[in-house]
């Protein structure tokens, strides 16, 4: 069964890559109309971009969707990890600029405040795509792969020379709730001398040691220190849902992250809706719908995080 907000989630933060303020409003919607941003800062005819993988335009930083009319918004990955992980499979984004806040660096402001709202079961079968055949693709020593599964398994490696992250692996299955307790706060992270680097080039100006885990060496510069240990790999992990949610619907089986980010795994879901035979849309039924990232999520399952 589809679902929906129970009522509007607002939010109010600043760009990561601009510093301007934005706000962004989380809406119901029908059944069917899947995940849409609409700018409301351009004419209504310009506004829509859906939640689709084939919108996606390369970005280093972040993942950016474009329409047909050159509207674009970015940085969409932790909303849309949200979104997936908690279970909504409709929803209107509206958003006052060409980026979303940033908030905290991670997924769990946003996962926070739609389960306070609560969803809405829709009258309406939930498709998913399930994965009938590995597929991979490689950029150097990086690459990414979905095999089947009955149902959302996540791994990921990583491997950076500052000693604060050095080498980390995670794997998760990522059924009833396990997004929210071991993933959602889990904050980007970047390296100091490539923060002093991004703003030299006028990037990354809504950056701060607060909504990122900045490393230099072994040292770990943000306040606080770390939230897990191993916080970032989660974090790429929580990146790696959110770009999966790009495909349209639930998948239905295993993703492999070695080095990966954004723009591989949008190549990942490239290839697989290139390859005859590697995907297949089928109907939910209750035990696929029990298995899914969102299902049963409660608000207790944020606040115990592992």
């Amino acid at each position: 069964m589809q679902t929906t907000l129970h009522a509007n989630v607002t939010l109010d933060g600043v760009g990561l890559h601009s510093g301007a303020p934005v706000r962004v409003i989380l809406r119901p919607a029908e059944a069917g109309t899947g995940v849409r941003f609409r700018r409301v800062d351009v004419l209504p005819t310009l506004a829509d971009i859906p939640a689709r993988w084939d919108l996606v335009e390369p970005t280093p930083l972040c993942t950016r969707l474009v329409n047909e009319f050159g509207t674009s918004i970015s940085t969409v990955e932790h909303v849309m990890a949200a979104l997936s992980g908690c279970g909504v499979h409709n929803a209107i984004v509206e958003v006052s600029g060409p980026e979303i806040p940033i908030l905290d660096g991670s997924a769990a402001p946003f996962a926070e405040a739609i389960l306070d709202v609560g969803l809405v079961d829709l009258d309406a079968p939930l498709k998913a795509l399930r994965i009938l055949r590995p597929v991979e693709v490689r950029s150097g020593a990086a690459r990414a792969r979905l095999a089947p599964a009955d149902h959302l398994h996540i791994s990921f490696d990583i491997d950076f020379p500052d000693r604060a992250i050095g080498a980390q692996s995670r794997r998760l299955d990522m059924a009833n709730g396990a997004f929210l307790r071991e993933l959602c706060d889990s904050r980007t992270f970047c390296r100091a001398a490539d923060v002093e680097a991004m703003r030299a080039r006028g990037q990354a100006l809504g950056g701060t040691y607060f909504n990122a885990v900045v490393v230099d060496g072994e040292r770990i510069l943000s306040p606080g220190g770390l939230r897990h240990r191993d916080e970032p790999v989660r974090h790429k992990m929580l990146d790696a849902l959110g770009d999966l949610a790009l495909a349209g619907a639930p998948i239905l089986g295993a993703y492999e992250g070695v080095r990966a980010g954004h723009t591989l795994t949008n190549q990942l879901l490239r290839r697989l809706f290139s390859v005859p035979g590697a995907v297949d849309i089928v109907t939910c039924d209750a035990v696929t719908l029990r298995k899914l990232p969102g299902a049963g999520v409660r608000a207790s399952d944020l606040r115990a995080v592992a």
